[in-house]
């Protein structure tokens, strides 16, 4: 048995070899590696002099590093509260056992399937002034007059407005499947005990909906806020930072430092940094989830 039980386990072990070649190879060796270059003057050509913690020290002392990671933690803020109460309310209508529920489902996660490019040039169309959907679907309906123009990317205010729309238009459709999955597997004895003790449909989603649907918005939550501090590509395209650096989050910043102007080494003590952080949070989140389970 235990020679049979050795060759299963051996068998098993090749079947995994591939992937845990790949897998160290393009994570886990990576990771080590960009630990040893944040310790050096590294550039894009060769390492240079080991400065130790200096790069440490000079992040700490950086004020450009300090407003890209405020403009990401904003982003967060932004986008967090409004991707779970969107992802939700649309969970909610394609679970609607209606001749459309197909089509909202379709409908509402579509945009997830586009790639950032082309989600961001869509939205660079809908805001643009003058010719813009947006602004000229607000002088249809009179909210502006003729000769008003809104200029989505000049004030940053309204900049994150625009970047924080269309970033949930894009991905709020796949936090509202995983929001419909969980519904799904609410059984409907639940609501039929509801309502026979004479529950209204809006107390039985608040009082029932609501708190089985708490360990899927706890996972949500935390995915989210890891997402949005790694948030880059859609806010190059649409804003590259600006107006000025207000809306520059740290990815960009760390890009910019690591290919523009060939610091490797202190890109990857920021993005060290970074790590850190989302370790922290994802770690107190998971504590306070341990500790409600245990109450």
């Amino acid at each position: 048995m235990k020679a049979r039980q050795w060759r299963l386990d051996i068998l098993a072990f090749l079947f995994l070899l591939p992937f845990l070649a790949v897998y160290v190879v393009f994570t886990i060796f990576p990771m080590f590696k960009g630990l040893q270059m944040s310790l050096y003057d590294w550039t894009l050509i060769k390492k240079m002099d080991f400065v130790g913690l200096n790069n440490y020290i000079a992040m700490v002392q950086d004020a450009n590093f300090w407003r890209a990671l405020w403009n990401s933690t904003y982003f967060v803020i932004l986008s967090t509260p409004s991707m779970l109460i969107f992802a939700l309310l649309l969970a909610v209508i394609a679970n609607q056992k209606t001749r459309l529920q197909k089509f909202f489902r379709s409908v509402f996660f579509l945009p997830s399937v586009l790639s950032v490019s082309v989600v961001s040039y869509v939205g660079l169309f809908v805001i643009q002034p003058y010719t813009g959907f947006l602004n000229n679907l607000l002088k249809l309906v009179g909210i502006l007059s003729v000769d008003q123009e809104i200029f989505w990317l000049t004030e940053s205010s309204l900049a994150w407005i625009a970047i924080t729309a269309i970033t949930l238009w894009w991905t709020v459709g796949v936090n509202m499947i995983l929001y419909l999955s969980a519904m799904q597997d609410i059984p409907d004895d639940i609501y039929e005990a509801g309502r026979l003790d004479g529950a209204s449909e809006r107390q039985m989603f608040f009082r029932m909906t609501l708190p089985l649907l708490g360990p899927i918005t706890k996972t949500i939550l935390l995915l989210q806020i890891i997402a949005s501090y790694k948030v880059f590509l859609q806010i190059y395209i649409i804003t590259r930072g600006g107006p000025g650096t207000d809306t520059r989050p740290i990815i960009q910043y760390i890009y910019e430092e690591g290919i523009k102007n060939n610091h490797m080494g202190y890109a990857a003590t920021m993005s060290y940094a970074l790590f850190a952080i989302l370790l922290v949070l994802s770690l107190i989140q998971l504590r306070m989830s341990a500790k409600k389970e245990a109450v």
